[in-house]
């Protein structure tokens, strides 16, 4: 992807300047996507780029630049603007060219099957979730792809390259029946080829979205307050992911905008609760093989049993914080620094039987399907939509209801997790930083929180 000539002066001439440590990172990367509204095409989108990121560390400091110029003169004149003054420095290792096992192997290449077949199979899904009720009012479908390879190396002498397949499918079903529209989505997606979107359960995905916004679209709205919550399995885990995970990613802990900040070791939840960031998960859409700055993927354990036990480390965050690193260094692009990021982040399945749960509640709410919301992760204070509500009422669902949010502080909510249930689900995602969206797995079994304030109408 790069000569190794220009690979090895770049890092030459970045440690003469002073650094202790410098990063080439190659990128090359081909997107695609189609989109169906409305029973019509509304977007055919395809792209590719490649350019090259340069990071240089002087201690706790980091230096970063990037171009899509790759030509050996403007990748040196880059190098020298990120560190003006000559100083001592030390030589880069030999290069070691490390020999990465690709845990996700593409079965279908996506560049065999024509867009002629992705077309059909969104018109097959808008028909299919059309059924499901005369009140469904609007009905989004869209494919999209990336194939994405990298060269990462450095100057402890890390040769590195890998490459991805990311293949997601998405569906919004809007009904309207009363009191307003009310959409409902679904968005699976995985590490792989097109044989995902061949072994998708296009009936399943339809009814899903259809009749939950139907369902949605008939509800009352709920009074709000503080209550029990059940928040079902699968894409419930976004509450975590947001109000827990990125406090325990080193990016907060090393600026101490975390309240988990000096915690290993201690109690934070309750002993039915274990969380884990896995990138080694096969086929998940948060996984990798190597992370951006080249290190194996990992599974770490965050909380086990209600200990908090370990950080997401990338190699800025390690070295400050004084934790390993955990192959969780992650960027959009070449046009971003690493940083640490979550990959796979869900709670592990408990004891509990969802129907277990259900009957522990004399009146809250059920949240089947959460939503969007918004988080501060330096406080942990979330505030999340439910997508799909339903009063519980004596140990039983009741009728289902809209309005809900979910208001409170990750940390305080953690050890309110009375009852995890056996039911563990993952849904796909995208998460933002300040190193770029990348994509992000999150999951949950149905698990149950004590107390926790409810917004409503």
């Amino acid at each position: 992807m790069l000569p190794e000539t220009i690979v090895r002066k770049i890092l030459d001439l970045g440690l003469s300047r002073g650094a202790d440590f410098a990063e080439v990172f190659v990128e090359e990367s081909e997107t695609s996507s189609i989109d169906l509204l409305e029973q019509k095409l509304d977007r055919i989108n395809s792209g590719n780029a490649f350019g090259v990121g340069i990071r240089l560390l002087f201690g706790n400091e980091s230096a970063y630049g990037y171009s899509s110029d790759v030509s050996e003169d403007a990748l040196l004149r880059l190098t020298s603007n990120l560190a003006r003054e000559a100083k001592a420095g030390g030589a880069p290792a030999a290069f070691h060219k490390e020999q990465v096992t690709d845990r996700h192997p593409v079965m279908i290449d996506p560049a065999s099957v024509s867009k002629n077949e992705r077309v059909e199979l969104l018109r097959q899904l808008d028909g299919l979730t059309r059924q499901t009720g005369s009140v469904i009012r609007q009905v989004g479908a869209s494919v999209a792809e990336k194939q994405r390879s990298v060269l990462i190396a450095n100057s402890d002498g890390l040769w590195v390259e890998d490459s991805a397949h990311y293949s997601r499918l998405r569906l919004s079903a809007i009904a309207e029946d009363g009191d307003g529209p009310q959409t409902a989505m679904e968005s699976p997606g995985v590490l792989g080829g097109y044989e995902f979107f061949q072994g998708l359960d296009l009936a399943g995905l339809a009814n899903d979205a259809g009749q939950r916004a139907i369902r949605m679209a008939r509800a009352g709205y709920i009074e709000g307050g503080t209550m029990p919550v059940i928040i079902g399995n699968g894409f419930g885990g976004v509450i975590f992911h947001e109000a827990c995970g990125h406090p325990l990613e080193t990016e907060a802990i090393r600026k101490n905008a975390s309240p988990f900040v000096g915690k290993i070791g201690e109690t934070v939840a309750q002993s039915v609760l274990t969380a884990i960031d896995d990138g080694t998960l096969d086929h998940r859409w948060g996984s990798l093989n190597v992370d951006d700055e080249g290190q194996p993927a990992k599974r770490t354990v965050l909380i086990e049993n209600g200990v908090l036990k370990a950080y997401l480390a990338d190699r800025i965050g390690a070295r400050q914080v004084g934790v390993p690193q955990t192959g969780s260094g992650r960027r959009e692009s070449y046009k971003f620094a690493p940083v640490s990021r979550m990959r796979n982040t869900y709670i592990d399945n408990g004891p509990h039987t969802p129907e277990e749960i259900i009957a522990s509640v004399e009146y809250g709410l059920y949240a089947k399907k959460m939503g969007g919301g918004s988080v501060d992760p330096s406080t942990g204070e979330f505030n999340f939509a439910v997508q799909e509500g339903y009063i519980v009422r004596d140990g039983k669902i009741a009728e289902p209801v809209r309005g809900a949010t979910l208001i409170g502080k990750g940390y305080e909510i953690l050890p309110r997790i009375s009852m995890v249930g056996n039911d563990l689900e993952f849904a796909a995602g995208m998460c933002g930083a300040s190193s770029g969206w990348v994509p992000t797995t999150v999951g949950q079994p149905t698990l149950k929180v004590d107390s926790i304030l409810v917004g409503g109408r």
